[in-house]
């Protein structure tokens, strides 16, 4: 007599269940949030409309874009990493915030624990260049110049922090070289008197300082990279300009809350992977001086890989050149 109730219990429960595995496969149902952390008309906005729109195709729902800009993009971070894990979420995450933010400031949140990898994006390799006046021709020669002038020679940088600022912590660890840091508030300020001649170099992305090099107002010495650029192959990489290994490429990705079901995360990474593959997005993205990386390195176990191998190779730097938000 007891089994009838239990029976019905089952079959409720069932149909329950198969309700909300129902529901899970129409996922996306509505509109789509992307948060950038960056201000509107930055870099990171930009490939991320691009992205955005494109991804809309394989999701059938549109992607708005959220704007969270502050203290180097971490109050975006941290809004992403209190978001719901429903899968209407998911943001922006890099080199800076994700891994520099990390060992420069005290976060709120983790930037490993408390967030789900969807997809690598994009890296943007730095180039090593002069002042044309720069009497070196190649990195070799210097490399010699600045050993040969200890203290004297001017680094333009963004700031405490920023990615010229840690290149240049780098690039005096492998060279055994010292200069000074100038800090500008932003990039074109340091073109500007690098060009003229007031600083003598710095390490900063493609897309700004190839404008320069074309018009023969500055030098590129190297690409912080294993290969050469698609839209630069003039310039050697640091292995054949002779500093093996100098690699710095900071690169961009999209990551998802802490609580994000897998089935979302891998339908969010095939929208990507789609996006990364058509010819318009890699041409916009070339345009950009943004390298796409190969579909293998486009997973989210890749991505997790990656992450935790760039927090275990630029936070020990960061530490010891005492780079700490001001």
């Amino acid at each position: 007599m007891q089994s009838r109730p239990l029976l019905a219990l089952f079959v409720v429960g069932s149909a329950l269940g198969n309700a909300a595995g129902a529901a899970g496969q129409v996922y996306p149902a509505r509109a789509i949030t992307m948060i950038v952390a960056y201000p509107a008309g930055g870099s990171a906005d930009v490939f991320g409309r691009i992205l955005a729109e494109r991804m809309r195709v394989s999701l059938g729902q549109p992607i708005v874009i959220e704007n969270v800009a502050g203290a180097s993009g971490n109050i975006g971070v941290g809004r992403l990493a209190r978001a719901s894990g429903d899968g209407y979420t998911f943001g922006y995450g890099g080199w800076v915030t994700n891994v520099v933010n990390g060992a420069a400031y005290r976060l709120p949140y983790d930037v490993l624990k408390d967030f789900q990898p969807i997809s690598l994006i994009a890296s943007n390799p730095q180039l090593i260049v002069a002042r044309k006046t720069m009497p070196a021709k190649d990195l070799s020669e210097f490399i010699d110049w600045l050993r040969a002038n200890p203290d004297k020679g001017l680094l333009g940088t963004t700031g405490v922090g920023s990615s010229s600022h840690i290149a240049g912590a780098f690039f005096q660890r492998e060279t055994g070289t010292r200069f000074q840091f100038v800090a500008y508030r932003g990039t074109p300020q340091w073109n500007q008197d690098l060009i003229a001649g007031q600083i003598d170099f710095a390490i900063e992305q493609a897309a700004s300082a190839l404008p320069h090099l074309r018009a023969g107002n500055t030098k590129a010495y190297a690409v912080t990279a294993k290969s050469r650029l698609a839209v630069a192959p003039e310039i050697p990489t640091v292995d054949e300009a002779g500093l093996p290994g100098f690699y710095m490429s900071p690169w961009h990705a999209f990551y998802a809350p802490k609580d994000t079901p897998q089935p979302i995360i891998n339908k969010l990474n095939a929208a990507v992977l789609d996006a990364l593959a058509d010819p318009s997005v890699r041409r916009q993205f070339a345009n950009l001086g943004l390298e796409i990386p190969p579909r293998e390195q486009q997973t989210p176990e890749a991505l997790d890989a990656h992450h935790k191998a760039e927090i275990e190779k630029w936070w020990p730097i960061i530490k010891a050149a005492g780079i700490k938000a001001e």
